[in-house]
């Protein structure tokens, strides 16, 4: 390796430094045994925040519209408590909710199968603690996810 290269390489970050020196990584979710793209593949952060950004929308709709007047902070407060039940409800059920329907993701066992209802409670508890989904891993599955046992895939 270059000196320019080793010296400039912490731009990329230590995983492509990784990758340059040889090292193969493999594609995210090859070590759950999930196909590399199409249906039942890892799902792209993009769609997930996407899928969240839905959901958030859709639970400030329903405490401004039917719990608080006007947008105040009890509005953000409600809309939080309606995610967590939403999400409870949704995963633990249909495995998706409607903004992950709408982006066509779904929310499984790692060991293949629906999330049960205790792993889906713990895994909307995480979520709305926000800290644990921005730590992910090399395959891109949040904490979350992690600790819950669970993936999120493409439909």
């Amino acid at each position: 390796m270059d000196n320019r290269q080793a010296l400039g390489s912490w731009l990329s970050g230590p995983r492509a430094a990784a990758e340059q020196a040889g090292v193969d990584f493999g594609y995210r979710g090859q070590q759950l045994g999930l196909p590399e793209e199409g249906p039942g593949s890892i799902a792209r952060p993009g769609r997930r925040l996407g899928a969240l950004a839905v959901d958030w929308g859709l639970c400030l709709l329903i405490a401004y519209g039917l719990l608080t007047d006007g947008y105040n902070q009890a509005t953000g407060n409600w809309a939080l408590l309606i995610l967590f039940v939403l999400i409870t409800l949704t995963v633990g059920t249909v495995g998706a909710t409607p903004g992950k329907a709408l982006f066509r993701l779904r929310v499984v066992s790692v060991r293949g199968g629906r999330l049960s209802p205790l792993r889906a409670l713990l895994r909307a508890a995480l979520t709305c603690l926000a800290i644990p989904a921005l730590i992910w891993d090399r395959d891109g599955r949040g904490l979350h996810d992690r600790l819950s046992g669970a993936v999120q895939i493409r439909v």
